[in-house]
Formats: structure tokens, sequence, C-alpha cells
């Protein structure tokens, strides 16, 4: 039991929402990160799990008897546990052992998951009725209701509650829409009638959950839809950086709607001796070098896990000044608490800091070292610009990258089966590795690279390049893969057409699309 755990034990029934993680309320969350054991559908709900500290158990047994034993389990449900509640006889039990228990409203699909696909649950019409088609229903009755219908668990009856609708008197060309994955970037919407809806539905293989929506505020989504409507929307992006690196990256391209998908090529491991860091270090703080010049955000770590290792902190910068060769290791250096004195003003590379850096002057300058901590495999550029403005430089391996494991045969296989719709390629090792661990990228997927050398190197292997960030940054390169999806969607909608994900195209691909 943790020392966060109330002693006499609870158990906590928290909606968990209709699917998108950023949905769950508060006290939901405050509750998982004290939570000593959850209970959770780990397909639908997994990722709430890294709300969680570290160590909670993941149970499926008697939660009951937990807490008796003083343990706070969290019990996550589906959408709102109060709404067609699955939970009554747990909460009974709960009450019948005299365990304390809450029960946690959540965001309930009836409205977040209308909301996603730009259909307002309820307007100025007089009613809004939600229904359970698990349940005997009256649909004549339903059919009288003069607003909007919103029924859950009606996918596989769903032609056959149409044709009761236009028999209780709903007119045929009554709008309808139905949606599946709600609020994840697995939404997928058909928009129809009631006197269309076998037709339309007879190939959109809808599963559950998913929502009926019936009413004229369906007639709305053409205007209000913006989750759907993301310029990379439901596109598997195929991140392969090194862990450290991707997580910014996959946030934008989740803004974008995209689902990254993180493969590492590059593992990152300290140099093979240490020797030459350790002198590196000592030469920084004993008055050695006037700059110091970091040229990625590993660097940056590598120097920061020295420090720790010597008992040191940002204050041994002091006197030296440090110059960063782009925005991801400025900011790498700020974290760390040191601010960079010089970054480059255009391009974010080593001739762009060159091109920054100030000539050795004798006069201004009483030491002419500079330490440039960096990867083995890193450039001369660098060393040969500062050389030539009068510079001496201690150009130190401050780190390894060497080619990571083969990612599991099922990503080997959508990498070369066309699974993918894009592929980010930061550098030439990336291309290089990606290719050596994994294969060649199907000729569907769109290859986006961070600059012209990396472009060079894919086109080396035979790949089409199709986009390139307009300065070398990750946060560009994602930018300009979102403009690219965002022009290819208006293309096709000014075609006439059902605009389709870069996978779609490849031969035997499922041919859905968004209405």
């Amino acid at each position: 039991m943790s020392a966060d755990s109330p002693t006499s034990g609870l158990v906590a029934f928290v909606g968990g929402g209709p699917g998108d993680p950023n949905l769950l309320t508060l006290r939901g969350a405050e509750l998982l990160a004290k939570a000593d054991a959850v209970v959770l559908d780990e397909e639908l709900y997994g990722p709430l799990l890294k709300l969680c500290r570290e160590g909670v158990e993941i149970a499926s047994d008697d939660f009951v008897a937990r807490a008796k034993n003083g343990q706070l389990v969290v019990r996550v449900c589906e959408g709102d546990p109060m709404l067609f509640s699955s939970i009554t006889e747990e909460v009974a039990a709960c009450a019948a052992a005299e365990v304390d228990f809450e029960i946690v409203p959540g965001v309930p699909p009836a409205t977040a998951v209308l909301t996603y696909a730009g259909i307002p649950p309820a307007t100025a019409v007089p009613e809004f009725r939600i229904v359970d088609a698990a349940q005997e229903q009256d649909w004549a009755s339903h059919a009288a209701c003069p607003g909007t219908l919103v029924i859950y668990n009606g996918i596989a009856e769903a032609v056959a509650i149409g044709k009761a609708l236009i028999s209780g008197g709903k007119p045929d060309t009554t709008p309808v829409a139905v949606s599946s994955g709600g609020t994840t970037t697995e939404q997928y919407t058909v928009v129809s009638s009631l006197g269309r809806l076998q037709a339309d539905l007879k190939h959109a293989g809808f599963t559950e959950p998913a929502l009926i929506v019936v009413g004229d505020v369906v007639g709305l989504r053409d205007k209000l839809s913006w989750f759907e409507t993301k310029p990379l929307f439901g596109w598997r992006v195929l991140v392969p950086r090194t862990k450290e690196q991707s997580a910014s990256l996959s946030e934008q391209l989740v803004s974008y709607g995209a689902v990254p998908e993180e493969v590492p090529t590059i593992s990152v491991e300290p140099p093979r001796t240490p020797q030459q860091m350790d002198r590196a270090i000592k030469g920084l703080v004993t008055g050695r070098y006037e700059w110091v010049a970091f040229t990625s955000a590993n660097a940056v770590k590598a120097v920061r896990e020295k420090f720790e290792e010597y008992g040191l902190d940002a204050r041994a910068f002091a006197g030296l000044k440090v110059a960063a060769v782009g925005d991801a290791t400025a900011r790498a250096l700020v974290e760390f608490g040191v601010k960079p004195d010089l970054l480059p003003s255009g391009e974010q590379s080593s001739e762009g800091l060159v091109a920054e850096w100030p000539p050795y002057d004798s006069m201004l300058d009483p030491i002419n070292r500079v330490l440039l901590p960096r990867a083995d495999i890193s450039t001369d550029t660098l060393v040969a610009g500062l050389t030539e403005l009068g510079w001496e430089c201690d150009d130190v391996t401050a780190y390894r990258t060497v080619r990571a494991a083969p990612p599991p045969a099922p990503v080997r296989e959508a990498i070369k089966g066309g699974g993918f719709d894009a592929v980010l390629f930061t550098s030439s090792s990336t291309v290089r590795n990606l290719v050596g661990i994994a294969g060649k990228p199907h000729n569907v997927t769109v290859i986006a690279v961070i600059g012209p050398q990396t472009a060079k190197t894919a086109e080396e292997f035979g790949l089409r390049v199709d986009v390139m960030a307009d300065k070398p940054s990750a946060s560009a390169l994602a930018a300009a893969l979102s403009e690219y999806g965002a022009k290819q969607r208006q293309a096709a909608l000014a075609a006439g057409d059902t605009p389709r994900k870069p996978s779609q195209n490849r031969r035997g691909a499922r041919r859905r699309g968004v209405k």
C-alpha cells in the first residue's frame, strides 16, 4: 500500500470517457496517480496508465477485497459510469461489504463523439434523446422525437432501426450519421439518411463502439467538422529517431491528427573509453576553454551526465561562452540551467553556426580553444570552419551512435507493405539505418526529409522525396508534412473525391473514406 492510500481503502469508479485519454476528468487523473491497483480494459484505456505511479498493479481480481485491505483501487469504466450503467452490481458489492466507494463522472460519448464529428448534440431543437439499442425499445415513440436521437449499441441492427423509425413516421430523408472509434484518430463517420442507410453502410465495416445520430443537426457537420478534417487525420506516420528525440515530434504530429509510431533506428551509447570526456570536463572546469559548442541535445545530455558523475552542475559553465547549433539543442541547455550565448539566426546547422561565429581576436579572447563534445560520426564542417576563424578545437567523442535493433515483424511488414502513410527522416543516418534494419518504405508512403543532404541520401536508396522542410528542424519537418497533407485533402475535395490516406492507395487496401 502506498503512503498516499487511505487506510480504510477505497474503490473509485472513474469514467474513462469515450476514447481520447485527454478527455479524462481532473479528479479521475488525480485518483489514477494515487492508485495502488487499476482495473481497466487495456486495449481501450491503456494510455491512461501513464498517469499512474510507478509500480501500480493492473488488477482483474476482487477489488473489494483489495479495498478492505486498505488499497485505493481505481476501476476505469467506459464513458460515464452512470449513463447506461454497467457497474450497478459492482457498486452494490462495495456497499454490501461496507467498502467506501466513489463514482467519478466521465465525458459521455453521446456528446463527445458528436462534437468530434462536428455535429452539435443539441441546438434549438426541442428534444435531445439518448437510447440504448441493447435494451428493448419502442421505435415508434422514438420516431416521434422532434429533436435529436442518439442511439448506443445499435450498429448490428442499424438498418432495421432505420426501417422501424420510418415505419413509425420519420421521413426517409431524415439525416443520419454513424460514427465509430469516436474521439480517437480511428474515428470514422458516414453521413446518410434513413432511406439510404442500408446502401451507405453496406461496405463501411462499422464495429462497436459506435453511435447512430438521427436528426437535422447532422446537416451542420459540413460546417462544423474540425477533428476528422485535420490535415493528417488518421495518417500512420513513422518517426525513426532515438526515443529521447521522438516525444516532442510525436506530440506535434498528434496535433495534426496523425498517429505517430516511434521506431528507433539509432541507439545512443557512451564512448568506448571515458578518458577523453574525463579530460574535457576537467579542462572545462580549470579554464582550458573559451567556448563550448553543442551540436545536439544528445551532446548536452552526455555532458550533463558527466557533470552529475563528478558532482558538478551548470555553475561550472561560469565564465565560458556557450554555443548551440539549433533550437532543440538550446532547449536542452536551458533545461540544464545554461543559456546559450550564440545561436544561428539562419540555417540551424554546423554551417549556420560557423557563419555566426566570431573570428579569434587575441586582444579580446584570452584563450583560443573551443570544446566540441559530439557524436563519433560527426562531420568535420564545424572543426574546419572554426579553424579557419583562428580557433583551436578539441573535438571530443561525447557519445556513440549505433544502429538500433530491428523493429518487430509487423512493423517491418507495414514499412515494406505500405502500411505507413508517411515517414519522417531527420538525418541521413536515419535513412541508412531504417533501410538497414527494416527495408525500404513502400512507394505509396510519403517520404519527408529534413534537408537537402537527407534528400540526397534518400534518393541514393531509391526513395522518392515528397516533402522537404523549409529549415532543418524536426518541428519544421512535421509542419511541412501537415501542409502537404492539407493540400492533398483540398485537391481531393476540389475534384469531388473523398480524401484518402496514402496507405489507401496501395493495391488491396481497404477503401474507406470520410464523408
